[in-house]
């Protein structure tokens, strides 16, 4: 989810994208985000100022992908932070050996 004002984004994984986009939507929606300075921006800014958008996928449905989303997840935050993406994330980054 990126604001495209600001350029800030929250970066995430799941197994199941629909239902996660629905129910960041719909927290955003009745104000009630777990991310306050996200729901703020949401606020003051509106739904129109922000995008959700898929920033990378996994195919191979025979394996538990939970670790391939997580190195995923820390790729795309390290690389949003390099190219000077402000971050609505709260998580703390996986280190990388």
């Amino acid at each position: 989810m990126r604001n495209l004002e600001t350029g800030e984004a929250l970066i995430g994984r799941s197994i199941d994208l629909h239902s996660v986009v629905n129910r960041e939507r719909t927290s955003l929606r009745f104000g009630g985000h777990s991310n306050r300075r996200l729901q703020q921006d949401w606020n003051a800014r509106g739904a129109d100022a922000f995008v959700f958008e898929v920033l990378d996928t996994l195919t191979s449905p025979d394996f538990d992908p939970t670790e391939d989303l997580v190195l995923l997840e820390t790729m795309w935050r390290e690389r949003m932070q390099a190219d000077g993406h402000g971050s609505y994330s709260t998580r703390a980054s996986v280190k990388r050996a």
